[in-house]
C-alpha cells in the first residue's frame, strides 16, 4: 500500500489581463497533475482556480471567460467559491464529469478579508501608513508599507533547490495603496493562507516575488507553502515566446482544429519528461496516464522550447488513434474558419471538379487540418498559392517521379495495381482502415515502393500529407481513378 500523503492543495491564479496562452495553460496543467497525483498515491489533492483581478484597470471579463473556457476544454478541473456555481450558460457544451462547476474565487470580491489583515498588521507594527510625496496632482499622499526586517531569506524550491535572497535591497515595499486597495503581494499571501495552499507551482519569473511574499507571510503569522518554479517557454531561437512563435490563446488553437488530447500531451512534455519505465520513446500520453507519472524531479531547470512541429506531430498521432466514426464526425462537423475569404478562388477551382460543392470543399479542408498537421492558416495559404489544388483537380503526373527511387516502371505498375485491389475491398474509407489494409503489403515490399507512388499519384507532389489522409479526402472512387491514371502514365507507349 502506498503511504498516504498529507493533503495537497495547489492553485492556478491567473490575472484576467490577457487570454489563456500556452505558458499559463501549462502552469494550470502542472498544478492539476500534481494535485491529482497526490490522490493517486492515496492522499488528497485539490486545485483551486483564483482570478487575481486586483488590477482593476486592465482586468476584463472577456479574459476571465477565455481562461475558464480554455480550462474546461483541456479537461483541467478545479474548485472555487463553494457558494457560487457555474451556470450552464457559463460553460456551454464543455461539461465533463471531471470538472468542478464552481465559480472561481475572485480577489475583487475579497476586499473585506484583506482590510482585516491590513488593520491587524498596522496594529501589530508589521506594516505602517507611509506619507508620500504625490508624483502628480490628485494622487494619494499615503500608502501602506511592510516594515522590512532586512534579513536574508532562504527557501527550498522543489525544482531548483535552496535559493537565498537578501531582502535589505527591497526596502519597506508598498503592500496596499490604501486600506481598500491591496496590492498583488499582500492579496496573494492572504489568499494562499486563508485557502490552505500547500504548494505554489508557477513560472520561474515568479522566483523574484517569493522573498516579498515570505516577509508578508511572517508578518501575518502564515506558514510558507512549498514552492516549485517551472521553466519558462521560449521561442525556437531562444527569444521570448511571442504570437509569431505560437504564444496565442489556447482557444485559438482549439479553433484551428487541434485536439485537446494533443494539446494536453504537448503542454505536459514542455519542460517535463515522464521517463517511461519501459525505456521506450513513448510520447503519447492522455491525462490519466500523466497523473501517476507527474513528479517535480522530472521537471527540467532549463527553459522549454516551443516546437510547433512537435505539436503537429502529436496532433496527427492523436487523430490517427480515433476510430473512423470519431474522425468522420470531427472532420465533417468542422467549419473551416477562413472559408469566406477563400470562396472566390474555391468557386474557380470547383468549376471543373466533378461532384464538388462548397460543403465538400469545407470537409476536405477540415480533413487536412485534422489529419495533415496543418492549421487553418497553413491550409488557407497552401490553397491560395495553389499547393493543394490537387483536392479539386487531378494532378499532371511526371512519369519520372511516380516510381520510388530506382524501382523499375513495370514493378511500380504491379505495386499500384495491387494497391487498387486492396483499396477496392475497403468499406469504411477512412485514414485508419486504409492504413491498416495497406500496411502489411508496404512492410513486405518496402514502404517507399508502396507509399511513395500512391501519394504522388494522388497529389502530384513530392511533399504532401500521407497517402492515407489523401485517400480519405479524395474518397474511394477518385482515389482509384487517380491510381489508374498513374498506371497509364507509367505504361510504355
Amino acid at each position: 500500500m502506498p503511504q498516504k500523503l498529507h493533503k495537497v492543495k495547489t492553485r492556478f491564479a491567473p490575472s484576467p489581463t490577457g487570454f489563456l496562452h500556452i505558458g499559463s495553460a501549462r502552469t494550470a496543467l502542472f498544478n492539476y497533475l500534481f494535485a491529482k497525483n497526490a490522490e493517486h498515491l492515496g492522499g488528497e489533492g485539490e486545485m483551486i482556480l483564483r482570478i487575481e483581478d486586483t488590477d482593476k484597470e486592465r482586468s476584463k471579463k472577456e479574459y476571465e471567460d477565455d481562461i475558464i473556457e480554455g480550462l474546461l476544454w483541456l479537461g483541467i478541473g478545479w474548485t472555487g467559491d463553494p457558494s457560487k456555481k457555474l451556470q450552464k450558460k457559463d460553460i456551454g457544451d464543455e461539461i465533463n464529469g471531471d470538472i468542478a462547476y464552481q465559480q472561481p474565487y475572485r480577489q475583487s470580491e475579497r476586499t473585506d478579508i484583506y482590510k482585516k489583515y491590513l488593520a491587524k498588521m498596522i496594529a501589530d507594527g508589521t506594516a505602517y501608513v507611509s506619507k508620500e510625496e504625490p508624483a502628480e496632482a490628485g494622487q494619494r499622499s499615503e500608502v501602506i508599507r511592510l516594515k522590512n526586517q532586512n534579513k536574508k531569506i532562504t527557501f527550498h524550491d522543489e525544482i531548483r533547490g535552496d535559493i537565498t535572497f537578501d531582502t535589505t535591497e527591497l526596502g519597506d515595499f508598498v503592500i496596499a495603496k490604501d486600506p481598500e486597495t491591496p496590492l498583488y503581494h499582500l492579496a496573494v499571501v492572504v489568499d494562499d493562507f486563508e485557502m490552505g495552499i500547500t504548494h505554489v507551482i508557477r513560472g520561474e519569473d515568479g522566483i523574484s516575488n517569493t522573498p516579498r511574499q515570505i516577509l508578508i507571510q511572517e508578518a501575518i503569522g502564515a506558514k510558507s507553502p512549498k514552492y516549485a518554479h517551472i521553466p519558462l517557454i521560449l521561442a525556437p531561437d531562444k527569444s521570448k515566446l511571442s504570437k509569431r512563435h505560437g504564444a496565442m490563446s489556447i482557444n485559438e488553437y482549439r479553433k484551428f482544429g487541434y485536439e485537446k488530447e494533443a494539446m494536453v500531451n504537448f503542454l505536459a512534455l514542455m519542460g517535463w519528461s515522464p521517463q517511461s519505465e519501459e525505456g521506450t520513446e513513448k510520447e503519447i500520453y492522455d491525462m490519466e496516464e500523466l497523473i501517476p507519472l507527474f513528479d517535480f524531479k522530472k521537471v527540467q531547470k532549463s527553459a522549454a522550447i516551443f516546437n510547433k512541429d512537435k505539436l503537429d506531430s502529436l496532433q496527427n498521432k492523436w487523430f490517427a488513434s480515433f476510430n473512423p466514426e470519431e474522425r468522420s464526425v470531427k472532420e465533417k462537423g468542422t467549419e473551416f474558419i477562413p472559408l469566406n475569404e477563400m470562396q472566390e478562388k474555391i468557386h474557380e477551382s470547383i468549376k471543373s471538379a466533378s461532384g464538388y460543392s462548397l460543403k465538400k470543399a469545407n470537409d476536405a479542408f477540415a480533413s487536412l487540418v485534422y489529419s495533415g498537421g496543418y492549421t487553418y492558416t497553413d491550409t488557407r495559404d497552401k490553397f491560395m498559392s495553389g499547393e493543394i489544388d490537387y483536392i479539386f483537380r487531378e494532378p499532371t503526373l511526371d512519369p519520372q517521379k511516380i516510381a520510388w527511387k530506382e524501382t523499375p516502371r513495370d514493378k511500380t505498375i504491379e505495386y499500384i495495381k495491387h494497391i487498387e485491389k486492396i483499396l477496392a475491398t475497403i468499406e469504411q474509407f477512412y485514414n485508419t482502415p486504409i492504413k491498416t489494409a495497406l500496411w502489411d503489403y508496404a512492410e513486405k515490399e518496402g514502404r517507399g515502393n508502396i507509399l511513395w507512388p500512391m501519394r504522388y499519384a494522388l497529389s502530384g507532389q513530392e511533399k504532401s500529407p500521407d497517402p492515407f489522409t489523401l485517400a480519405e479526402i479524395l474518397g474511394k472512387e477518385e482515389t482509384l481513378r487517380r491510381l489508374k491514371n498513374a498506371e497509364i502514365v507509367l505504361a510504355p507507349h
